[in-house]
């Protein structure tokens, strides 16, 4: 594609001489300019892949795959069988969620409550895996397992009691009255999902639907898939059984959610990528200051009889040259940067004494981040073409130049 002169030429170019200083300014901000510009978009994709890779196993780990409502039609036991055999490698739960207030220690807050059956397979790995205080051999009738935040925000702790009042009301001499209950504290769970760990409590099922004034019909259906990505194909198969339930996915709950990161990376790419546009004038700034200085270099090789292409070529292979080596070191820098942002994130927030990342805010415990070499790739392909296109515009220039007037007054 280039021939060894050109290559020679390019070289050369690359390496200007002491008068040409400004040169040699403009040629290193385009090389930094590029370069940070690539490290800062491989470092926020990173960062916005593993926000939602990490937020999607949390709601994943947290919550069933779909749920079946009853929508005032019982679930029997032939449509529970049929979903067995329909779907295999598929898990059955019921449960009954609700919204109430918990008391405790002069304090309340609104929490959801959801009742589970200790014995099923997937509530036991939940509290196997999440359980930092308490035992399940605990979570007996009137007991209940509360979230880590919630724990701390009203100052409980295991074997503590609690009040907690349901929306169903009960008729009184002195009129409906909120539905209320004691429990006592058995355990306490830490998922590291701040917003659950402060907003959820989990009771025992007939717990749950004794204090919302419900009986066994009213209990949901939860399903855990293996493939959990494939939810909104079964959900579809399923409503296709029975279309007297009311069926959503996990994704079908936090849609909004994702819809959201989703236009927030996309922005947050094209924004990042005018940096690279923007470092990549001063390669066009560069190389037209180059040709005007070489003005008499060029008409010499076009004596010579190399001709006008050997001659765009050659500058257009200098100002590629710097957006390839730019690039690559922005792409070796992203990616350390990436691999290493909770460490640095940690560091920055012990020396400056603030909190780059708060919990509270983005629901993660630490900053995450994931490489994507499509990603990568494509950043790559971005980046070499912006520099091939700004290094091609200034090298056109050249066929316009006259050999005559060059060497004129020389």
């Amino acid at each position: 594609m280039f021939t060894k002169a050109e290559r020679l030429i390019s070289i050369r170019n690359l390496r200007p001489k002491k008068k040409e200083g400004f040169l040699k300014i403009i040629s290193i901000f385009s090389f930094l300019g590029i370069m940070l510009g690539v490290a800062i978009l491989i470092i926020v994709m990173s960062v916005m892949n593993g926000f939602k890779t990490d937020l999607t196993k949390k709601i994943l780990g947290l919550n069933p795959h779909i749920v079946i409502q009853p929508n005032s039609f019982e679930i029997d036991d032939t449509y529970i069988a049929k979903l067995k055999n329909d779907f295999k490698n598929i898990s059955l739960s019921r449960s009954f969620s609700g919204e109430g207030i918990i008391i405790s220690n002069d304090n309340a807050k609104g929490v959801i409550l959801k009742g589970v059956n200790k014995n099923e397979n997937k509530i036991i790995e939940f509290f196997e895996k999440f359980t930092s205080k308490g035992d399940l051999k605990n979570f007996n009738s009137n007991n209940v397992f509360v979230g880590s935040e919630l724990a701390f925000n009203l100052n409980l702790k295991e074997g503590d009691s609690l009040s907690i009042m349901s929306s169903a009301f009960v008729a009184t001499p002195l009129g409906s009255l909120p539905k209320q209950e004691i429990f006592k504290v058995a355990g306490i769970f830490n998922t590291g999902f701040l917003e659950f760990d402060q907003n959820v409590i989990f009771l025992n099922i007939q717990d749950v639907l004794s204090i919302f004034d419900k009986n066994q019909k009213d209990q949901n259906i939860e399903i855990y898939l293996e493939d959990p990505l494939k939810a909104n194909s079964i959900k579809n198969k399923i409503q296709n059984i029975d279309q007297n339930y009311f069926i959503y996915t996990w994704s079908d709950l936090n849609k909004s959610l994702f819809s959201a990161l989703k236009v927030e990376r996309n922005v947050m790419f094209i924004i990042l990528s005018l940096i690279i546009i923007v470092a990549a004038f001063n390669i066009i700034s560069g190389l037209t200051i180059l040709i005007k200085n070489k003005t008499k270099e060029i008409a010499i090789l076009k004596t010579l009889g190399l001709s006008n292409q050997s001659i765009k070529k050659t500058f257009f292979l200098t100002g590629l040259t710097i957006g390839f080596l730019a690039t690559i070191s922005g792409i070796i820098l992203g990616t350390l940067f990436s691999l290493n942002i909770e460490k640095l994130r940690i560091f920055l927030s012990t020396v400056f004494s603030f909190e780059i990342f708060p919990s509270d805010i983005y629901f993660l415990d630490q900053l995450p981040s994931e490489i994507n070499f499509s990603s990568v790739f494509i950043i790559f392909f971005i980046s070499i073409f912006i520099s091939a296109l700004a290094s091609y515009l200034p090298a056109m220039r050249i066929s316009k130049m006259s050999t005559f007037r060059a060497l004129r007054y020389e």
